[in-house]
């Protein structure tokens, strides 16, 4: 039986830990042995004193947290399954059957006018700090590689810069910078950045004015993300913006209005507020509506996002999106997360990847075998490297053409970006120094992107933007190895039959066969000819 584990009461993420560590009573998280005169360091104890602080992951900013829960079942309990024999996507000839010449294009959309080079996308990212320190990598790397980028939920809501007359958004700063990092770099038409929009960027009209006035041609409807069931939220340590933020409709905790508030948090009570957005409620007519209102602003094309709600929500999603025309479904497994979603529910709530994703392809091939056309699909939750990547994508063929991944590409650009900083400063640590002292020598495809952008692009590219670009790189060409073991030479050819499961529970979930039963018909066909 497999093992479910929680950490309870004691976490980095909430910068908590137990006194006794080698003795924590399971179902509690508490010490076996309390004490009285701790100054409590467990997360019982800082709720002591610091209260609903202690919800969140700390510090606010600086990092990207996801759960640390382990599930029954995950992408680890299925492995790859190769072959030595044939090809699909390529002649069978061992010439012309390598890794190298595996496809990794994917074109999807009504039209199949959107094309990235690689089979992935970054899934909205929007008004947290560690998004927006960190958008030109981002931007500019994805750009440069060819794949996606979604501008994440209240990103106008939260530039204090934005200009809202009547409730709705006529100007930005922000939101302008964070597409025209991407479009002036993009190449060839390749890739794609999307906005997306939440309960507040609808009511202040972000996507009108996001295709009208800044000319985007993706939209995405958010209705949630597998790191929580709650709209986004952040910190603020700024009273005036709170307030701003206020006065435009957030739900910000505690007021920022009242005078006891106000004279709490200058005599240092508390140095942060919260604002939350609000929750969506969800009805078919109103999803008819607004996906109406969006293709009349002359948008090409609508995605909608959702998360780890329960399986009706799920049906709902894909059977909404089949029926008005959607062109890419997202749909995120329990225990992701960019920002400073609640902790406990990060751990606790939600469908967990391997199970929300097998209800995925059940879903989309009970619709498909009605003679559906089932919108592109997308699947997101933990991703970080090939092997997963493979197996998303094989798990729910032939509908799902790409993952998401949001934490890896940040900490990519983070890494990036840092590195770059130590080579300016003269400081690069021993662990990077043993690869050189320069941009030139320390990232392995700076001598590609040179050569294909020339000195001049070159030399103004941030590093967090090479530092994304070299990870995708090393992504990719993971992704090729695979799939030419697997014999398949491009993603449309991907499939279940490629994956194997290592466990009976695993198989009995997702319908991939257990591997002591794969090709047990072939099997005895070709034990017939001894």
């Amino acid at each position: 039986m497999s093992l479910t584990l929680s950490r309870i009461n004691s976490s980095a993420a909430t910068l908590t830990k137990n006194r006794t560590e080698g003795s924590v009573t399971p179902s509690s998280g508490m010490c076996v042995t309390c004490v009285d005169g701790c100054i409590g360091m467990c997360e019982i104890g800082k709720s002591a004193y610091r209260g609903h602080e202690v919800i969140y992951p700390q510090p606010f900013g600086v990092i990207t947290t996801a759960a640390e829960k382990i599930y029954p079942v995950d992408y680890s309990h299925f492995n790859i399954m190769g072959t030595a024999v044939g090809a699909h996507g390529i002649a069978a000839d061992s010439d012309k059957a390598v890794f190298p010449a595996v496809n990794l294009e994917v074109h999807f959309g009504h039209d199949k006018g959107i094309k990235f080079r690689y089979p992935w996308i970054i899934p909205g990212i929007g008004s947290t700090n560690i998004a927006k320190n960190n958008w030109e990598g981002l931007a500019i790397g994805t750009a440069l590689a060819g794949t996606g980028l979604t501008i994440g939920e209240n990103v106008v809501g939260m530039d204090p810069e934005s200009v809202i007359k009547n409730g709705r958004v006529v100007d930005t700063v922000d939101l302008k910078r964070r597409v025209k990092l991407f479009t002036d770099h993009q190449r060839d038409g390749w890739g794609a950045i999307i906005v997306q929009a939440n309960v507040e960027d609808t009511r202040l009209g972000t996507l009108e004015y996001a295709v009208e006035t800044l000319g985007a041609q993706i939209v995405e409807m958010k209705w949630g993300q597998g790191a929580k069931d709650i709209g986004g939220e952040v910190k603020i340590s700024n009273l005036k913006k709170a307030q701003l933020l206020y006065e435009r409709g957030y739900v910000v905790l505690p007021n920022p209005m009242d005078p006891n508030v106000i004279k709490a948090f200058e005599h240092g009570a508390f140095k942060e507020f919260e604002r939350h957005s609000r929750v969506g409620m969800v009805s078919e007519e109103g999803f008819a509506q607004r996906v109406e209102e969006l293709r009349k602003t002359g948008v090409k094309y609508i995605f909608l996002k959702t998360g780890a709600y329960r399986p009706a929500d799920l049906a709902r999603a894909i059977a909404y999106a089949t029926k008005y025309g959607i062109d890419l479904l997202t749909v995120d497994g329990a225990g992701g997360g960019t920002g400073m979603s609640p902790w406990r529910m990060m751990n606790e709530w939600g469908v967990p990847p391997v199970e929300l994703h097998s209800l995925l392809y059940k879903y989309a091939k009970q619709l498909a075998d009605k003679g559906k056309k089932v919108p592109t699909l997308a699947v997101a939750g933990g991703f970080t490297f090939e092997d997963a990547i493979f197996k998303g994508l094989a798990m729910g063929a032939p509908f799902v053409k790409l993952v998401g991944m949001a934490r890896s590409p940040i900490a990519a650009a983070m890494v990036g970006k840092t590195i770059g900083r130590a080579i300016a400063d003269g400081q690069v640590p021993v662990y990077v120094e043993r690869f050189g002292n320069t941009i030139d020598e320390v990232f392995v495809t700076a001598a590609h992107l040179r050569h294909e952008l020339g000195d001049a692009e070159f030399e103004k590219l941030p590093p967090g933007a090479m530092g994304l670009y070299t990870y995708y790189e090393r992504l990719a060409q993971g992704l090729r190895q695979l799939m030419a073991g697997s014999r398949r030479f491009n993603i449309d050819v991907m499939s279940r039959d490629d994956l194997a499961s290592l466990t009976r529970e695993a198989a009995e979930i997702s319908g991939i066969r257990y591997i002591m039963d794969v090709d047990q018909a072939e099997v005895d066909e070709i034990l017939k000819i001894v």
